[in-house]
């Protein structure tokens, strides 16, 4: 009987339990995401396996489960509890920050200029490449933290500044390292197409990665060394073309991995089309996306990956995700967390998709969880609360989970717990004297 049964955590008599999507749906177009699924004066049950056990009405759920068979139980009174937030996409593994570069943009340099001029990836290419393993793990290991209290608890990761095999390997080790030894969940993307390595042309580079890099990526994978999840490109003007992106990703693809890649973020290059005729997981940036290569992606059920801080920082226009929700295209949300966009916040990143992208605040938190999870291959156990699924949940301390995005800045002292798998990797005791006004 289930009522006798060991179980690991009992959240009880939540004022909003934020399930997002409540039938197993392994997204949430336009439509759906207006009519989120919100339990109110509810319970959770995550078992000793990490996985919900049971969501409904908390008489019903204190009927159900005898107090005694729980290692902990948290009131969440007066709390809403939501699904912990999906990053999907981020380039979290370097050395050498570029704050002189933030200067330059803000006096006027356009990000290619920048590029051109040794800065940009380059510049944390040539850091990256000379910090030890160690160094780089250590840093990593403390932006992945942050993230966590930030409300994150799965995030996509990239290797992608070392642009050689050695220092690519030397990043994705990094990268598994974290996998296994912390909380927070992982899905690794092989990055290596990030630009053109200095010396080499697009054709080279191209070669190289499909005939040296990604062979090794199989073996190692084989051997149980590392597991990547995705491949990447950035599909741009000036570093990889159309073609050179098609033959980069068909191999990936070719080895197992999921395609998931930036596209159309400066010039329009056709990406999104590109992306939906080979079956892409996801495509990121999409600033400059066709109006068909939108209808391709809806078709497809390609995630758009939209990064609304890229667009702020970079003082781009804004991607579409209007036209794009009412195209029936899935919207998922990122960060963007790299040097030149330096953001750890899902919450932030909502606030901004509300403010810029006109997003609704239902439509961004989907995008944030249940849609972000999707874009990574992993809603069928991630990104909503539902029975069966990972117990990775976020409690603020408020009485409605709009403030999570309403409070700007504000999730340092509004997010109580972040949880892991029925498992409290983080508690704020400063939300324990607080409320949000």
């Amino acid at each position: 009987m289930a009522g006798r049964e060991r179980q690991r955590l009992l959240l009880e008599n939540a004022q909003q339990l934020v399930l997002v999507c409540g039938r197993g749906e392994r997204y949430l177009r336009r439509d759906g995401a207006a009519g989120l699924a919100v339990l109110r004066g509810a319970s959770l049950v995550v078992g000793l396996d990490g996985c919900i056990k049971a969501v409904g009405q908390a008489d019903v759920i204190r009927n159900q489960f005898s107090e005694a068979t729980f290692e902990r139980i948290i009131d969440c009174s007066g709390k809403c509890v939501l699904p912990g937030l999906v990053d999907a996409h981020t380039h979290p593994v370097w050395a050498g920050d570029r704050v002189h570069e933030f200067a330059m943009k803000l006096a006027g340099a356009s990000y290619m200029e920048i590029h051109q001029a040794g800065g940009g990836i380059h510049f944390t290419v040539e850091h990256t490449r000379k910090a030890t393993e160690e160094e780089l793990f250590s840093t990593f290991k403390h932006r992945l933290e942050r993230m966590l209290r930030a409300g994150s608890t799965l995030v996509e990761c990239k290797s992608g500044y070392g642009l050689n095999l050695e220092t690519e390997l030397k990043m994705l080790r990094v990268i598994e390292r974290a996998k296994r030894s912390m909380d927070i969940g992982i899905s690794s993307t092989y990055c290596g197409a990030h630009s053109v390595p200095k010396g080499k042309t697009a054709t080279e580079a191209t070669d190289d990665i499909i005939n040296n890099h990604l062979p090794k990526l199989k073996e190692l994978k084989l051997s149980g060394e590392i597991h990547v999840n995705n491949i990447d490109v950035f599909c741009e003007k000036g570093v990889f073309d159309l073609e050179s992106t098609r033959r980069i990703l068909q191999a990936g693809k070719d080895i197992g991995l999921q395609i998931n890649f930036h596209g159309d973020e400066l010039h329009p290059m056709k990406s999104a089309e590109l992306g939906a005729e080979l079956g892409a997981l996801a495509i990121s940036h999409l600033e400059e996306v066709s109006d068909e290569g939108i209808t391709a992606m809806a078709r497809a059920k390609c995630a758009a990956v939209l990064l609304p801080t890229t667009a702020y920082m970079l003082r781009l226009k804004q991607p579409q995700a209007r036209k794009m929700l009412e195209e029936g295209v899935i919207v998922a949300l990122g960060s963007d967390f790299n040097p030149n966009a330096y953001c750890f916040s899902m919450p932030m990143v909502m606030h901004l998709a509300c403010v810029n992208m006109k997003m609704s605040m239902n439509e961004a938190l989907a995008a944030a969880t249940i849609n972000a999870a999707y874009a990574l291959g992993k809603s069928d156990t991630h990104g909503s609360l539902e029975v069966g699924k990972q117990g990775d949940l976020v409690i603020i301390n408020s009485s409605r989970w709009e403030h999570l995005i309403y409070q700007f800045g504000g999730h340092e002292a509004l997010i109580n717990y972040v949880i892991v798998k029925g498992k409290v990797v983080y508690q704020n005791e400063m939300c324990e004297t607080m409320s949000s006004y």
